[in-house]
């Protein structure tokens, strides 16, 4: 039945492929991009149509051809370091030659985004609060996995486990609450437990945007608090090849991180390769070096299709494959870690880039066909996925997981953009997912399941010069039959809710903008807050789930403003999300179990009415084009309202302030780029914490940054350099959110990272 769902659909895209193909007119797109205020040629701007996937870049001359894209109206966006990102709608059907101007600033303040809206637009014109997080920025970072490099946008947070596994936060929602998506495909990699990353290639991404909010309109349960979406690069010129070599070292734990990455197009057939080899030994806090927190990851991507005048069809492939040392903080009667023999560790081992039990071995595929194709007057957009996580537990055996989850996950997205009649334009999409989920280990934590979902949604959105408004209604089901197996008993649950949302957006005057919405969300319960019965060792505690649980929905109230002037940028957002039966687990009345001789904490799953509230505000002033002082602030608060308590796993608020310069450099200089940033993060002390919770303290964190491009005489970038150094004071400090906390294991320690990379090109 599976392979029948899939192959119908390859063929329902391939045939719409070959119907468009003979009536879809085509056109060439030419003209030149220049400095608004010199009216010089502007060398290296990117011009593109990214709902197509397809763009180009000026020449010496800043002159651009973007050709046989089709004769209707596109939304163009341009694009230059140290300028504003330019987006205009463009009539092929009228005009082949459009001339673009950009004005000068290193503020992006309206990009391009794809996120919060079936319909691709300007920042401006969503009703939903998005951050952009560019690839340079991703790398820049120093970050050991794609969630750490998104820590600093205003709102996010991570769940980590030691240095290499983040899950993210946003709001103070996570887990399941959070969408992830991946090329457009859901990422489906057992979010529910704690020491659960997100499998995904950070340096595979073009950009990464950040939707703070309920998203459950677009992409179903699950999108209660927020999306992040990780987008894969625009493909490359006709007749080129491109890529890029990239390689950090970061001091603190020795982690060598290596990716390599090439794309090419030959007459509309377009391909890419993207490979990452991360290696680290255990990581060190200001007090020790932390016992089995190593880790080694290989990553591999690849992708071919075409690109032509009806759209585009790609099919592209990834494995994800690490394996992470999962720290315990076992200690013999000095304070040392010790191994499973309870022999203190040595000092060789705690250098050591070998794994020690227990560890993980995490194994993700996908497999994704991504097409957006015309279909009469309008456009068809789908997306058709297969994954396969495996997630082995390494505890007694190196070769024998103890737990070993195998899950399959089949993927349907597909909406159709209706041709605009009088500005409207309206979407219409289905959505479906079949899951299966198996042990093949000695023991488990959740039984083997099967999970079925469908959505079908509305949506339409109508922009005037200086406002826009949007709306849209969803109805999703899903069905969980979980199976007879090892000591838990069979069930199934159903679940089914709507889901809806209404924003818009008003330009105030030339500096002020303002947006708000309205959403309504819906998230089933998870396979292990309904059924979860056993040790979860690597979050050391004993869960207990409640097949009685409800499904959550959610009322989220979101309000903002941006202010953009000359020497002055401020943005705040204000929110209330009232969740009915909020899902959470606890430990009641210090509840303990003994297993096999060790005593755990028992965690049971709970819920009750609840509100989740704050703000986020940040502020750059920029008094020269080249000087920023950057500053932001986030603030969570979260209760349940029955019972009168906070709500765990709320983040800390968080204040960061930095000082940046960009050094002002001629077009033709061997030198560009040259940035050097200081920078101050300060976490506040949590002590709005649930009855079991402890406090934790706040901390104060020094970052720096430097970095650059050395350019041929050509005018071509040879290679681009940084150095990025966090904690340098190395701070002694554990997170709210770190789940070492229980254990009394600190985060890292000063760590500094040097990085290069080397663009190549025909």
């Amino acid at each position: 039945m599976k392979a029948k769902f899939l192959i119908f659909f390859i063929a329902f895209i391939f045939s719409a492929v070959s119907l468009s193909a003979n009536v879809i007119p085509v056109a060439n797109l030419t003209g030149r991009v220049t400095d608004k205020q010199n009216g010089q040629p502007i060398i290296g701007a990117f011009v593109g149509v990214s709902s197509l996937r397809v763009g180009t870049v000026t020449n010496n001359n800043g002159d651009y051809l973007l050709t046989n894209v089709p004769r209707v109206k596109l939304l163009i966006d341009v694009s230059c370091v140290g300028y504003k990102t330019l987006t205009q709608t463009v009539d092929l059907a009228s005009t082949a030659k459009v001339d673009f101007e950009l004005e000068m600033s290193v503020i992006e303040a309206d990009e391009v985004v794809v996120t919060g809206s079936p319909i691709m637009g300007k920042n401006s014109k969503n009703s939903t609060p998005i951050e952009t997080v560019t690839r340079q920025q991703l790398v820049q970072s120093g970050a050991s996995n794609i969630v750490d490099a998104l820590s600093n946008v205003p709102g996010i947070s991570q769940v980590t486990t030691g240095s290499a596994i983040s899950k993210p936060v946003i709001r103070g929602l996570s887990y399941n609450r959070v969408v992830t998506l991946n090329n457009d495909v859901k990422q489906e990699g057992q979010q529910w437990g704690d020491e659960h990353g997100i499998e995904i290639d950070q340096y595979g991404a073009a950009k990464v945007e950040v939707l703070r909010g309920p998203a459950s309109l677009f992409y179903g349960s699950d999108a209660l608090g927020g999306v992040i979406n990780i987008i894969d690069p625009v493909v490359a010129n006709p007749g080129a090849v491109k890529g890029q070599f990239t390689t950090n070292y970061s001091t603190n734990n020795g982690l060598t991180a290596t990716n390599i990455q090439f794309d090419g197009n030959a007459n509309g057939f377009v391909y890419r390769i993207n490979g990452t080899y991360k290696n680290a030994m255990s990581y060190k806090s200001p007090v020790e070096r932390v016992y089995n927190s190593a880790f080694r990851e290989d990553d591999i991507a690849a992708m071919v299709g075409l690109s032509k005048n009806w759209g585009f069809a790609h099919l592209s492939y990834s494995r994800f494959n690490s394996k992470l040392g999962l720290t315990e903080g076992e200690r013999d009667a000095n304070g040392q870690f010790v191994d499973m023999e309870g022999n203190t560790v040595s000092a060789t081992d705690l250098k050591s880039r070998s794994l020690f039990l227990p560890f993980q071995h995490i194994t993700h595929q996908k497999v994704a066909l991504n097409s957006n194709v015309s279909v009469g007057s309008g456009f068809l957009k789908t997306t058709l996925g297969f994954q396969n996580n495996q997630r082995r537990e390494l505890e007694e055996s190196i070769v024998d997981p103890s737990a070993y989850f195998y899950l399959n996950t089949y993927s349907l997205d597909s909406k159709y953009y209706f041709e605009a009649i009088n500005g409207w334009a309206p979407v219409i999409g289905i959505s479906g997912i079949i899951q299966n989920n198996s042990n093949r280990g000695e023991e488990a934590l959740i039984p083997a399941y099967d999970m079925y979902s469908g959505g079908i949604f509305t949506y339409v959105k109508k922009e005037w010069e200086k406002t826009s408004i949007d709306a849209g209604m969803r109805f999703d089901t899903r069905k969980i039959n979980g199976k007879e197996e090892f000591d838990f008993s069979a069930f199934s649950n159903s679940f089914s809710n709507i889901s809806a949302s209404v924003g818009a957006t008003h330009q105030l005057s030339e500096k002020i903008n303002l947006k708000g919405h309205i959403g309504r969300g819906f998230r089933a319960p998870n396979i292990a807050e309904l059924s979860a019965n056993g040790v979860h060792e690597g979050a050391f505690r004993y869960e207990i789930g409640n097949p009685e649980l409800k499904q959550e929905t959610s009322l989220q109230f979101d309000a903002s403003m941006d202010w953009v002037s000359k020497y002055l940028t401020i943005e705040l957002n204000g929110y209330y999300n009232f969740i009915n039966d909020y899902i959470y687990y606890q430990n009641t009345n210090n509840e303990e179990i003994v297993v096999d001789g060790e005593l755990f904490p028992v965690y049971r799953y709970v819920q009750g009415n609840s509100a989740i509230r704050g703000l986020e505000f940040s502020f750059d002033v920029h008094p020269v084009d080249q000087l920023h002082f950057e500053n932001s602030f986030a603030y969570t608060r979260g209760t349940n309202n029955e019972a009168k308590t906070d709500l765990p796993f709320i983040p800390q608020a968080k204040l960061i302030n930095t000082i940046r310069y960009d050094f002002e450099g001629k077009k033709e200089a061997a030198l560009t780029d040259l940035y050097a940033s200081l920078g101050v993060e300060t976490s506040f002390k949590q002590d709005k914490v649930d009855p079991f919770e402890t406090v934790s303290n706040g901390y104060t964190l020094l970052n720096l940054s430097i970095g650059a491009t050395i350019h041929s005489k050509a005018g071509k970038p040879v290679v681009s350099l940084f150095v990025s150094g966090k904690n340098l004071t190395d701070k002694n400090y554990i997170d709210h959110l770190s789940r070492f906390k229980g254990i009394g294991v600190s985060n890292i320690g000063r760590n500094i990272t040097f990085g290069i990379t080397v663009p190549f090109a025909n």
